[in-house]
Parts: structure tokens; C-alpha cells; sequence
């Protein structure tokens, strides 16, 4: 005997596997399916074919599909580790998502859009400005940077941990690592200053961690290549609402135009499981 597929010629696309599968068990009257052999098809089907197809079978689908073993397993095996293995997640489920959309929650972190997305608190000298990058980038796709100039130039992001899909629960219970990452590179030919700070604020915007490394002053002559700065929140408390992100610099040379630290590839993400090093 042959499964039978069809072809759907207004779209263009052919069924899902899971799909195909679904159909073709829903045709008999009853499909009992030992649960390990069940849970085993599940983990080796696309995650969001489990749960927006398979759990709506039948009921003892929609067990399998919703039970932690699954999801824990399903983590297990495409390598999402915890930092912390005292501290287990309460949904493995949303532990797996959170971790497969993990991402930068900056906005426009590399200037492609000029200054949009950025609140300026200082805009002193020229001003900010966008420019090409001089030196590459070990990121090859990365090609702008912000530039500062002879006055004060410092900018900022406020990132809303809710509306980015991380509720109250999760931030509190499992306390995920928050990786912060910036990038910043002198001119040659001018001396400058780069500075940044991250803080943590709960839901009336109050700090509960910061992160605020000493000023880092470049003077003239130097290697025009990108730093890189990072920091890793770990162990912060409950409370946890809101993630401030600022940064800036000057040069010190008072130079009209744009002489002063360039920042680009600045990142903000939330990291369920553990970060390899």
C-alpha cells in the first residue's frame, strides 16, 4: 500500500508532513499510538507543526504535544543547555521558543536607517552622523556605523521585555542570562572617549542592576580597529521589566566634524539557555 499526495495547484505548495500524516490517520476510526512512539514522531517533526497541527488531533495528542517530557527532550537534543541547572524552567515549552527566537532586541543597531529607532539624549558639536564604515568589521555584512563629533553625542534604547514576548513569569522564576554587546573603534588621526551603560529597571522604571564600565579614551595615533565590549547579567532578582541601553562618546580634540567614536553591531539579548564561550 502507497500514501497518496496532492498537489495543491492554486498555491503552488505541496502539504506538510505533518499535515499528510494527520489526514491520512484522521481517515481511521481509531489510531491508537504507543506515547514514547508518539513523542518520538513529535520531536523528529517541525516544532511549530507539533503545536499548531498535531495537538489538535485528538486529546491524546494534545498530551503529548503540551507535555514537558516532550519539550525538555526536544531541548536536550538540538543543544539548548541550562546555565543554571538548579534552576529549571517551569514550561519547557517556552523555554525551547524563547530560545529559538533568541535575537537582538536593539533596534537599527548598525545605523542602516540612519538614527530611527534611537531616543538622542546628546547631539553636541555637529551631532551624531552615519557614515561608512573606514575599518572592516569581523562582521562582514555590517558596513555603517554611527559616528560622534567634538561635543557630547550619547544615545539610548528603551526595550520593554514584555511587549518583546518575555512575561513577568519567566523573568522572575527562571532569570534567563541578559548578554549585552558593543562595538566601538577610534580614528586614527584623532584622539577620542567611548562610553556605555546598561540598566536593568523594574516596572516603575527603577534600577535594580547596572552595568557601567569606565570611560575608554583612545588617543591620537591609535589602531583604528573595532573593540568589542560585553557583559553578561546573571543571578539580577525578580523585577526585572525593562533594559535601558546608552551609549556615546566625543573626541578629544575638539575637531569640527566627525572625529570621534564610531559604535555599530550594538546588541541587547535575552539567553534562556546557556551562551557558549
Amino acid at each position: 500500500m502507497g500514501a497518496t499526495y496532492s498537489f495543491d495547484s492554486a498555491s503552488g505548495r505541496s502539504p506538510s508532513s505533518a499535515a499528510v500524516m494527520t489526514s491520512s490517520l484522521l481517515k481511521e476510526d481509531s489510531f491508537p499510538v504507543p506515547l514514547e512512539i508518539l513523542e518520538e514522531i513529535f520531536l523528529n517533526l517541525p516544532a511549530h507543526q507539533v503545536v499548531h497541527l498535531c495537538r489538535l488531533v485528538c486529546r491524546q495528542w494534545k498530551e503529548v504535544a503540551d507535555s514537558q517530557s516532550l519539550w525538555r527532550d526536544r531541548c536536550r537534543r538540538e543543544g539548548y543547555r541550562l546555565s543554571d541547572a538548579s534552576r529549571t524552567p517551569e514550561d519547557w515549552k517556552l523555554f525551547y521558543f524563547l530560545c529559538k527566537k533568541r535575537r537582538n532586541l536593539l533596534k537599527n543597531p548598525s545605523g542602516e536607517d540612519k538614527m530611527r529607532d534611537w531616543r538622542i539624549l546628546e547631539n553636541s558639536g555637529d551631532k551624531w552622523k552615519v557614515e561608512e564604515v573606514m575599518v572592516p568589521h569581523p562582521n562582514e555584512a555590517v558596513q555603517k556605523n554611527f559616528v560622534t563629533s567634538y561635543g557630547m553625542c550619547r544615545k539610548s534604547q528603551l526595550i520593554d521585555l514584555q511587549m518583546e514576548g518575555y512575561n513577568s513569569s519567566f523573568m522572575d522564576n527562571f532569570q534567563p542570562d541578559i548578554k549585552i554587546t558593543d562595538w566601538y573603534a577610534p580614528r586614527w588621526d584623532c584622539g577620542c572617549e567611548y562610553e556605555l551603560q546598561v540598566v536593568l529597571l523594574n516596572q516603575r522604571k527603577k534600577p535594580i542592576r547596572t552595568f557601567s564600565p569606565e570611560k575608554v579614551y583612545f588617543e591620537q595615533w591609535s589602531d583604528p580597529k573595532w573593540n568589542q565590549m560585553t557583559h553578561v547579567f546573571q543571578n539580577y532578582g525578580p523585577g526585572v521589566r525593562y533594559i535601558h541601553f546608552i551609549h556615546g562618546g566625543k573626541d578629544t580634540q575638539f575637531w569640527a566634524g566627525w572625529y570621534g567614536i564610531r559604535l555599530t553591531e550594538s546588541s541587547v539579548e535575552i539567553c534562556p539557555a546557556a551562551i557558549d564561550t
